[in-house]
Formats: structure tokens, C-alpha cells, sequence
């Protein structure tokens, strides 16, 4: 990262310290702010400021990523059916090659033993680092065809799928354990005080009530031909473009929807204890949003938000918010626009509920465990012998923690 990117960087985070200050020392105890009329210019000052910045801290961003993938093009130019990414550095120095997951499914031991006929053939393949399943989780080109060409090519268009962000902002780690328990710190009396010579000090209490995340499974089955097996480069292709995202794309609805019932995770929006707030009208929704964070920073939370999640078609009405005049607030329609609101960025997807908007602080207070990595492995079922086919099956293992519920409000009437 360039040093201006960085410099840009911290000059945002002093200015937000710098208002955070302010806010905390004009805070009372009713929950207002007792700014005067100069604290107050001061503070459509440096958000003025922190607007601009955020706007050229992303366009360098921006810079930097469209230099950083059209070199990693460049050393792709000599193996274009290949499109993998490269990670870290091997001991020779060059570019650490990571192998997707249809690659270690089709070059493990397994499934070169694999054969049609054999009633106990199976073949897997796990990913067990996390180095290979952050590639995965990101993963989805539309690269090679399913089956082997014939009188036709080997082209083959997948359907218009979503594509999985949440996860990608979500602290992740490997656990060996069935379910996550954690203590979650749900008092906490603050009797401390001055106290004169000689008299008793005051008492405080504290409490801590364990929680609990149970791992969860999410699977799916595909059955194949044996001819379809025998083509190695249309099965890992087709591993990595479609079982993949099929996972994927369940494991994101489950971390903002799960209900909690059964085997499902408790995602973010069925989550006791989160915060609510609601939008007066289209018009209101940057202003409910911005005292959604408020809440999550001075009420219960005590957290910084990070991100906002938002359907499409919900952050399409603040795109087209336009001033008196006509004029685009976001950014003329010659220009993309910054996706982001009082300097959060706003995760777009149509995983979210419309007509609501979820913000919080994602990198601190919630975390996946995850006990299993993508596992995709092939054998018979039922009369898959018969018939001369096999079934794929993927799946994994996880669990979704939210350690504190009021760092994230969700906001209705978006």
C-alpha cells in the first residue's frame, strides 16, 4: 500500500478521534449532545472534511487495486484458462501458487483411485488451511465449461447468481470444537467513587452469563455421470464455480436470516438484544441510519460501526437522493458514486431484507468459527450404480458468534 493511501488513512481516523472526542465530552446523561453554535460548525467542518477525504481515499484505493489486479493479469497472460490467484511467497521467493477446491478435490490420492465401476469407490477432498478456504470463500469466475465438448464448444453460461460479501467482513478463525461458548458480560454496576479517610469503599458487581453457538452443517448433493468424472478439468471447474458458490450463498442467508430454529444459525437480524430504529420516510433514511450509529457508539454498544448492509434496491433510493435543484447528492450519473454513508462503507446485496438496513461494528463484536472447511467428496447412492453415476456432495461446519448484540441496530422503513 502506497504511503499517501496510508497517510489519507490516518488522517480519517485522527479526525474521527477528534469527534469522538467531542461527542464524548458534550454527551449527557439524558443522552443529548450540549454542543454550542461554534462546536457545531466545527463539527460540519471536519465532517465536510472527512467526506472529501473518504472520496480521495477511495479513488486511490481504487488506483491501487486496478494497478495491483492489472499486474496480476499480466503474470496470468501465459496461462488464461487458469485464473487462479497467488498467495505469500514460497522458499524460492517467487508467487505462492493456492490451489482452488476442485483442484485438491481431482488431484487427491482419492480420486485417482476413483474408478466407475467400484461399488466402495470414494473420493474427497478437505480444505483444511485457512489460506485455501479464504480463496474459496471469494472464488467464484465463470470459468470453464461442465461437460466435454463434442459437435458443440465447451462453453458453458451459469445462471445469474448473487454474489457472497457478508462473510468476507466477518473475523474467521478454525475451531475443533461442536459448539462456541462464550461469556457474554451482562452486568456491570459501577459503584466506584471518591471516598473520605477512613470510611468504606463502595462495592461494584459484575456478572457473566455463558452463550452459546452451536456448529451447524450446510449441505448440498449433486449427482453426476461417470463420463462427467472422467473429464478432471470440467469437474474441478465445475466444483469451483457452482458447489462452491451453492454453499456460499446458504451460508450468507443463514448469517443475517437464520432463525435459530432446528439446525439453522441465529443470524444478525434474529439476534435478541440488537438495537432497532425506524426511517419517517425515503427521504429520512442517511439520517435514521446515522442515529442508528449514534445509539450503537453512546447508548448500549459503546462500539464504532464499520459497515452498513443494504438491498439493492434500497440503497438505489439514496443514490437517486437529489438536492432542491436536481442535483445527485452521491455523485452525478456520469460517476459511480461513493457506496458508503458518514464514511462506512455500505455492503450491497440482495441477501438482505428489503426496506432495512443493518449496521454495526462487524470486526469487532461478531466472529465465524468455522469446524469444517469445505468438504466435497463423491460416492453411490441409492441407485447411482446402476446407472452409472455418482453423487458430489459438499459441505461445511460453522458456527456464527455475536458477542455483543447492541453494537448492531437494524433499521426498518429503509
Amino acid at each position: 500500500m502506497s504511503t499517501a493511501i496510508k497517510t489519507l488513512a490516518g488522517e480519517i481516523a485522527d479526525r474521527r478521534v477528534k469527534l469522538a472526542t467531542m461527542f464524548e465530552k458534550a454527551k449527557q446523561p439524558d443522552g443529548r449532545f450540549n454542543l454550542d453554535a461554534a462546536q457545531r460548525d466545527e463539527v460540519k467542518s471536519i465532517n465536510a472534511e472527512l467526506e472529501a477525504k473518504c472520496v480521495e481515499y477511495d479513488g486511490l484505493r481504487a488506483d491501487h487495486d486496478a494497478a495491483t489486479a492489472n499486474a496480476a493479469a499480466l503474470k496470468s497472460l501465459n496461462a488464461p484458462n487458469d485464473p487462479l490467484p497467488w498467495q505469500g511467497q514460497a522458499e524460492d521467493g517467487q508467487p505462492k501458487r493456492v490451489p482452488t477446491v476442485g483442484e485438491l478435490f481431482v488431484n487427491s490420492d482419492a480420486f485417482k483411485a476413483y474408478q466407475p465401476g467400484s461399488m466402495n469407490a470414494r473420493a474427497a477432498a478437505v480444505i483444511g488451511d485457512r489460506e485455501t478456504f479464504d480463496h474459496v470463500k471469494t472464488l467464484m469466475t465463470l470459468a470453464a465449461g461442465w461437460a466435454p465438448a463434442n459437435n458443440r464448444t465447451n462453453i458453458a453460461i451459469p445462471s445469474a447468481q448473487r454474489r457472497p460479501m457478508v462473510a468476507d467482513m466477518i473475523p474467521q478463525d478454525p475451531t475443533e470444537n461442536t459448539q462456541i461458548i462464550y461469556l457474554r458480560e451482562t452486568t456491570f454496576t459501577n459503584n466506584a467513587a471518591t471516598v473520605a479517610e477512613g470510611a468504606l469503599k463502595p462495592e461494584s458487581a459484575l456478572a457473566l452469563t455463558p452463550v452459546t453457538s452451536p456448529v451447524t452443517v450446510i449441505a448440498t448433493t449433486l449427482p453426476v455421470t461417470n463420463q462427467q468424472l472422467a473429464d478432471v478439468p470440467g469437474v474441478r471447474a465445475y466444483i469451483d464455480n457452482r458447489l462452491t458458490l451453492q454453499v456460499m450463498l446458504v451460508e450468507e442467508t443463514q448469517i443475517l436470516n437464520g432463525d435459530g430454529v432446528g439446525s439453522n444459525l441465529t443470524g444478525f437480524l434474529n439476534t435478541a438484544g440488537i438495537l432497532t430504529g425506524a426511517a419517517a420516510n425515503q427521504g429520512d433514511v442517511p439520517a435514521a441510519i446515522f442515529r442508528e450509529m449514534t445509539k450503537i457508539q453512546s447508548v448500549s454498544g459503546f462500539a464504532d460501526p464499520n459497515a452498513v448492509i443494504m438491498h439493492p434496491l434500497d440503497w438505489q433510493d439514496v443514490r437517486l437522493t437529489t438536492t432542491s435543484t436536481g442535483e445527485f447528492l452521491w455523485g452525478p450519473p456520469s460517476e459511480s458514486g461513493t457506496t458508503r454513508l458518514w464514511g462506512i462503507p455500505v455492503i450491497v446485496t440482495p441477501a438482505m431484507p428489503q426496506n432495512t438496513a443493518l449496521v454495526g461494528a462487524f470486526r469487532e463484536f461478531s466472529h465465524i468459527s468455522r469446524r469444517m472447511g469445505l468438504v466435497v467428496e463423491a460416492g453411490y447412492v441409492n441407485d447411482d450404480f446402476t446407472r452409472n453415476r455418482a453423487t458430489l456432495r459438499a459441505e461445511e461446519r460453522l458456527s456464527l458468534e455475536i458477542y455483543r448484540p447492541a453494537a448492531f441496530s437494524a433499521v426498518t422503513g429503509v
